[in-house]
This record gives structure tokens, C-alpha cells and sequence, in this order.
């Protein structure tokens, strides 16, 4: 019997992809899955912004959260962390920022790792 592709099942392949710091097979999936029209959730996101923080792919975090935010999906904790992180690790500071204060207006609150994220951020400005 055939494993039907659900929501479920790609977020587990995206989280796989993610910890083998594969993010081109985890984006590759991404696009397969939106040709196939599967729904996307804030994990779905998470995964993908995760591995592209991984593979210091920052710009493709940065427009994987703000897609999020235009497909009407709730960023959480884990989608502010891991965008910062990503922005952190490429050295834009900047942005950095800018995600960690629509963070705080989406009234996210930050976690130790949000801060140590923006701080090591700073730290190279």
C-alpha cells in the first residue's frame, strides 16, 4: 500500500531534510507539494525556514516567512527564531531586527534563543 501525501507526511519529510541540512531537497519538496496544492502549516514553514537557516540561506528564510505571512499562516516563536537566526548567520543585522520587532508587534514573546539570536546579530554589525 501507497503512503498518500498529506500535510503530515511532508512536514516530516521537510524536518528530515532539515536535520541532514539538506535545504534544496527541503525546498525541492516544498515546490512539489504547492504544485500538488497540499496546505501548508506554521510547521511546514518552520521546517523550511529551519534547513534554509542551516544552509545559510538567509534571503530564501527571509521569503519563506514572509510567504507564510501572506498565505494567512501564523508564524510562532520557532518562525521568528529561525528567521532571525538565518539573518544573524548572514550578517544582516538589519533584518535581524526587523523581523524580531514584527515579532514583538505580533505580540510573539521571545524566547532565550530569539534573544541570543538578535544579540549575535548585533555582535556583528
Amino acid at each position: 500500500s501507497e503512503v498518500e501525501p498529506n500535510t503530515i507526511t511532508l512536514n516530516s519529510a521537510i524536518s528530515a531534510c532539515e536535520k541532514a541540512s539538506e535545504w534544496e531537497n527541503a525546498l525541492q519538496l516544498l515546490d512539489a507539494a504547492s504544485r500538488s496544492r497540499l496546505e501548508f502549516d506554521t510547521i511546514t514553514f518552520n521546517a523550511a525556514i529551519s534547513a534554509c537557516e542551516k544552509g545559510d540561506k538567509w534571503e530564501t528564510a527571509l521569503q519563506l516567512a514572509n510567504t507564510m505571512r501572506a498565505s494567512l499562516v501564523t508564524p510562532d516563536i520557532i518562525t521568528f527564531s529561525a528567521t532571525i537566526s538565518a539573518c544573524e548567520k548572514g550578517g544582516e543585522w538589519e533584518r535581524a531586527l526587523q523581523v524580531f520587532s514584527v515579532m514583538i508587534e505580533s505580540r510573539n514573546e521571545p524566547s532565550a534563543i530569539t534573544f541570543s539570536a538578535v544579540i549575535s546579530a548585533f555582535a556583528m554589525a
